[in-house]
């Protein structure tokens, strides 16, 4: 190997080590420090007990205009769904071979679907909807399913009044052990 290829190869190998180096040490800078307030942003928690639940509400058929317009690409007209995995309305937990799961046929708590609407849809804008307009979305969900009224106003206390019709289809791991 000639001297001037020895001297090519050693400065590309010292410039690959360098530039590695410095890119590790660099990754360690990037971005910055999360205010509290962008935190409480990711931090919604909705469990079953309804803390953490925020202010807001609406209706059904409030709901039902944001569901056409936001929501209905992906979830149809009716919560049919394009797909098994976006339909909303029906199913059928009894079936042996391949129960259909939907809100009203699978979910167990209401507060389930406040948290997914909330944080992850509609799926090309996830949190774009405000509090009252996921309250009126979900409202109208639960409707098309038969759970609600729709002229019931949901928000943070009578979210805790709707029964599921499978609320009792899951097993407590708490009370199992």
């Amino acid at each position: 190997m000639s001297t001037l290829r020895k001297r090519i190869t050693l400065s590309a190998l010292s410039f690959s080590i360098c530039a590695g180096i410095s890119g590790t040490v660099f990754a360690q800078s990037l971005g910055s420090p999360i205010s509290e307030s962008q935190l409480r942003g990711f931090d919604l928690i909705a469990p079953p007990d309804g803390s953490g639940y925020p202010e807001g509400g609406g209706t059904a058929l409030q709901g039902k205009i944001i569901f056409e317009s936001r929501c209905s690409a992906c979830h149809g007209m009716g919560g049919e769904g394009t797909s098994a995995a976006t339909r909303l309305v029906g199913g059928d937990m009894q079936s042996e071979e391949r129960p259909i799961r939907t809100v009203g046929s699978y979910w167990p708590h209401a507060s389930t679907l406040f948290d997914y609407v909330q944080r992850a849809m509609p799926a090309d804008a996830p949190k774009s909807l405000s509090s009252s307009e996921v309250y009126q979305v979900i409202a109208y969900i639960l409707n098309m399913n038969g759970i609600i009224e729709a002229s019931l106003v949901l928000n943070r206390d009578s979210l805790l009044q709707v029964e599921m019709p499978n609320k009792d289809g899951f097993i407590d791991r708490s009370q199992a052990l």
